[in-house]
């Protein structure tokens, strides 16, 4: 076995340690150790000397402690050897003024790493503060109600850290009905975060206008293939890039839901009386966003944008969701059963629903997941 996934694993179990330990507890492990040693020592042979231990509490002190902490550790602890040494009578030995070098010169280090350690974690503070402005000006919060329709969205990114990635949601109110939009960029993490801008920007510009649910999909497609075409470095980039969605419309004052459906996974609709789930897949598909063609209102008149009504009345629920969900395998490779899960848990609240989702799809994954992950659970009231 290498040394570093040695030092890797004890170094996470200091910092396990640390973290479970309260943060006024922590110094006193390090000055016990510096009381200690120089205690024990005054009671052993001669020829057994504890002193070159105390490095140790200042290592300890600098996992969990800042510069100065680190610093005043390391001071005590070279005060408790040079008086070892000076109760022994070997404080100008060869040894002991070896082992008191050895000491300020871990000491110093150990500063400079704590200095360099906190200096990175701020740095970190300020890059995940930036990331989480970004997401909310660009994967703003769902609202919880919309008209007379409650929301719950969840969302988790295939990267470590980015809070956004390729898969996206948004809703819009206009007089009379609630608009949604749920999409998944080709590609995912970092990569597909200025597409999912494109998309979500066209959206929001003109999901307020109180237009025909094909006119808004028409005028999303012809923002979305320019925005794809002007940030691209090539033709042959911007026609390998495309965006799947479903853009819903669900009117005030009928018991329906009208979709259209771009290349994306059905929503599945929960039936509030019956129980049962069932997927809402139109006749129809259309392609892509960024894959179809002509300008905006083009596809109103040749028919390419249908929208399709499905039965959407009282207590029913809508769970929209990514290929993230429902294409998470377990350790056999067996898709996640999305409508299977979803109708064992139909008796929650929306929110409830959708945290119980998400959780059962890490679960079922083993708790890793490849692909950028998105669900939304819509319901009338």
């Amino acid at each position: 076995m290498s040394d570093a996934p040695i030092t890797a694993s004890v170094v996470e179990t200091l910092r396990t340690w640390r973290r479970s330990v309260p943060g006024p507890l922590w110094p006193a492990g390090p000055l016990l150790l510096i009381i200690a040693i120089p205690v024990a020592d005054a009671f052993l042979p001669p020829d057994i000397h504890l002193a070159h231990l105390l490095v140790v509490a200042v290592a300890v002190a600098a996992v969990g402690s800042g510069p100065r902490a680190t610093a005043l550790t390391g001071a005590a602890a070279v005060l408790s050897l040079v008086l070892a040494g000076v109760e022994r009578g070997t404080l100008t030995t060869e040894s002991v003024l070896v082992e008191l070098a050895a000491l300020l010169a871990v000491c110093v280090f150990l500063v400079l790493f704590t200095r360099l350690r906190d200096r990175r974690e701020r740095e970190l503070v300020r890059a995940r503060s930036v990331s989480d402005a970004a997401q909310r000006v660009v994967l703003r919060p769902l609202p919880r109600r919309a008209g007379p329709v409650t929301l719950a969205s969840h969302y988790r990114s295939a990267e470590a850290d980015p809070t956004i990635g390729g898969d996206l949601f948004a809703a819009a109110r206009i007089p009379g009905s609630t608009r949604l939009l749920i999409g998944d960029v080709r590609g995912k993490g970092l990569p597909s975060i200025s597409d999912t801008a494109i998309v979500l920007g066209a959206f929001r510009a003109a999901a307020h206008r109180p237009i025909p649910l094909p006119e808004l999909v028409a005028y999303i497609e012809d923002a979305v293939r320019w925005g794809l075409a002007e940030f691209s470095e090539a033709a042959e980039d911007a026609a390998e890039r495309f965006v799947t969605a479903v853009v819903l419309d669900i009117p005030d004052d009928e018991p329906v839901v009208r979709l259209i459906s771009c290349g994306h996974p059905p929503p599945l609709l929960l039936d509030g009386r019956t129980g049962s789930a069932s997927a809402l897949t139109v006749s129809e598909p259309s392609p892509p966003f960024g894959l179809g063609g002509g300008p905006v209102g083009a596809h109103g008149t040749d028919g390419c944008y249908v929208a399709t009504a499905f039965p959407f009345g009282h207590g029913d629920r809508l769970v929209l969701y990514t290929d993230g969900v429902s294409e998470a395998r377990n350790a056999a490779g067996e898709f996640y059963p999305l409508a299977e899960r979803a109708t064992a848990r139909a008796d929650r609240t929306p929110a409830a629903l959708v945290d119980r989702l998400a959780a059962d799809v890490r679960a079922y994954a083993g708790g890793r997941l490849d692909d950028d992950m998105a669900m939304v659970v819509v319901q009338r009231d």
